[in-house]
């Protein structure tokens, strides 16, 4: 990709409310691109009820394929315990994606986004640095099929898997991230009591901070941490979790923060990401226009920050912060959705964004 090439994004809509709040992001991220002189190419891959109703799977080959060829995609939530029986179980389509690019890094921010939105811990400023291959998650730690089984119909087992190597690589994303904030990580674990699994990724944390001889390193039981993050927010700056206890933690931070609604992460490779909210499908309130965008509008926005370090193209960052200037202006101006306790409607919000941007 050089910087005069066109961006080629992915697009996998999802279900529930994922086709709305996509649309939302694909329309904004498009203004704040064309505005820095970006062209982009949206690709629109068939995946979730969608696909099964038309290519009999949740995520077609032919999705897999164009994804081969992309460097980046969104994916909107999508909703697999509503899939008909067959498609019900195993591996969701994200779950497949992340397992087939091998996109160990989610990055979960959450801090308060605009003084005219409630929040618990106003003052929280954090970042879970979650691993996202192995772990507790049992959909994701072995190489075919999932490390979850029955041995009778009444004892069910799960294995969990941690490995050096995947808690070392986590741990430097983690403490690079940290150089470029507050110096300072967190690694949460639970070695009191998991001494083998979780012991294991708070020693390789350890041994990875001797490389970065800035930033602080503190050590935080999981359960004493979800505490002190609602007591003593402001103390924490990142934090590096396996799988399960990161993905808990990133909930809790970002409704902390104002809103889980609003909470935006990214998954990455060393050679791929993708754009995914936090939140759910929320199937509750399809159709009906007043989902909250802003966690999918964000979470692209990381996306062009990721792809601009990669490629080298400071206009895509320059996009990303526009974007989020004009999300946190309009939620100024008291543009909220229902769930923020305002009366926007999904387009309504993305409307005004979009003038924001239009105003510069």
């Amino acid at each position: 990709m050089s910087v005069q090439d066109s961006l080629r994004l992915g697009v996998l809509a999802g279900d529930g409310i994922g086709p709305e709040i996509i649309s939302a992001a694909v329309q904004i991220t498009e203004r704040a691109l064309a505005a820095e002189s970006v062209p982009v190419e949206w690709r629109r891959l068939r995946m979730g009820s969608e696909a099964i109703t038309s290519d009999g799977s949740p995520l077609p080959q032919q999705t897999l394929d164009e994804l081969d060829r992309l460097d980046a995609w969104v994916l909107g939530p999508h909703d697999n315990a509503g899939y008909p029986g067959p498609f019900r179980d195993g591996l969701s389509p994200g779950g497949t994606i992340r397992k087939r690019y091998e996109l160990y890094s989610n990055i979960r921010p959450a801090r308060r986004l605009s003084d005219t939105i409630p929040a618990a811990c106003p003052s929280l400023d954090v970042v879970v640095v979650r691993e996202n291959t192995e772990g507790f998650y049992s959909d994701r730690n072995m190489y075919d099929g999932a490390g979850e089984f029955m041995p009778t119909a009444d004892v069910a087992m799960a294995v969990a898997v941690f490995t050096r190597e995947a808690c070392e690589r986590i741990a430097h994303q983690a403490f690079r991230l940290a150089r470029t904030r507050r110096q300072s990580v967190t690694v949460a674990h639970k070695a009191n009591v998991l001494s083998k699994t979780t012991g294991l990724f708070r020693d390789s944390c350890v041994r990875v901070a001797e490389h970065y001889p800035g930033v602080t390193v503190r050590l935080e039981h999981i359960d004493a941490l979800a505490a002190l993050l609602v007591a003593r927010p402001a103390e924490f700056d990142v934090i590096v979790a396996e799988n399960m206890f990161g993905d808990i933690l990133s909930d809790l931070t970002g409704q902390l923060a104002g809103s889980l609604g609003m909470a935006p992460s990214v998954n990455a490779s060393d050679t791929k990401a993708m754009a995914q909210a936090a939140h759910g499908s929320a199937p509750d309130i399809a159709g009906r226009n007043v989902a909250n965008p802003v966690a999918m509008i964000l979470s692209t926005a990381m996306l062009l920050e990721w792809l601009a370090e990669k490629h080298g193209r400071p206009a895509l960052a320059d996009a990303a912060t526009a974007i989020r200037d004009a999300v946190r202006r309009t939620l100024d101006d008291g543009v909220h959705t229902p769930d923020l306790g305002g009366a926007a409607t999904t387009t309504g919000f993305t409307e005004h964004v979009l003038s924001v941007l239009a105003a510069g």
